[in-house]
Parts: structure tokens; sequence; C-alpha cells
């Protein structure tokens, strides 16, 4: 199902229509569904839960734009086109935004730091994500 919004950034060559496949989109949800779970773990490391998570919310939303026959080489879009794709408040993406910069921040120069009140934020919102997606339905 394609969507109005999706299509106008089709025109302008930041989002590519790609007909989705149930099979990897099972493949996201679920290994999503596995690092959201490690990400709950307290044992961990606060950059290593937020990595798994980040990782979950990044496969979730890529699901669903897929789930629309859609595929963005830009990591950013996922999370911006999540109003969209699952009707995700805009103050959500815009936490998943933030999570998209500070991941960069560490990948890039090395520097992350993560409030617990960002990584509790992250997981939530990813949780809400793995209902939202699962209530897609199979393609």
């Amino acid at each position: 199902m394609t969507l109005p919004q999706l299509d106008n950034l089709v025109k302008i060559q930041k989002l590519k229509i790609e007909p989705p496949d149930q099979n990897e989109f099972d493949g996201m949800v679920s290994s999503a569904k596995r690092r959201l779970q490690d990400a709950q773990v307290e044992g961990l490391s606060e950059e290593g839960r937020f990595s798994l998570a980040y990782g979950a919310a990044h496969a979730l939303s890529l699901a669903a734009m897929r789930w629309h026959g859609y595929r963005s080489d830009n990591r950013y879009l996922v999370f911006q086109c999540l109003q969209h794709t699952v009707n995700l408040d805009n103050a959500k993406w815009r936490v998943l935004d933030k999570c998209h910069n500070q991941r960069n921040l560490a990948e890039y120069e090395g520097h992350l730091e993560i409030s617990p009140q960002l990584l509790s934020e992250l997981i939530s919102i990813t949780k809400e994500l793995v209902s939202l997606v699962e209530e897609l339905g199979p393609i």
C-alpha cells in the first residue's frame, strides 16, 4: 500500500519503491524483538543497551517502510516516516531521531553519552513500535 506523503519522497529520490517481501519483513521484526529483549538486560552497559534498542527501533521502522513498499538508503528517514507508516506521534519519532544523532556521534566521533532517561524513552518507544508494526499484519 503506497502512501502519498512517501510518494513525494520518491519523486525527489529520497525513497525508492520496492515491492515488499514477507520473509524480509518477518526477519526484521524477529531480529528487532531479540535486540529489544537484550536491550532490557539490566547487567549490560547503558551504551550496549542503547545500541541494541536503537538497532531494534531502526529494524522496526525499516520493516514498516518495507511493508508499504518503500526502501530508504538514509537511516534517519525511516524514523521520520513513522508518522506515515505506523501513525507514530511526532514527538516519539523525534526522540528516535535524537537517538540517531547520538548513535552518529558514537559511530563517527567516538563520543556516546546516554542518559538513563533517553535509554528508557528509547526502549519504551521501541516496545510501542513492535505493537504498531505487528498490527500492520501480513504483507
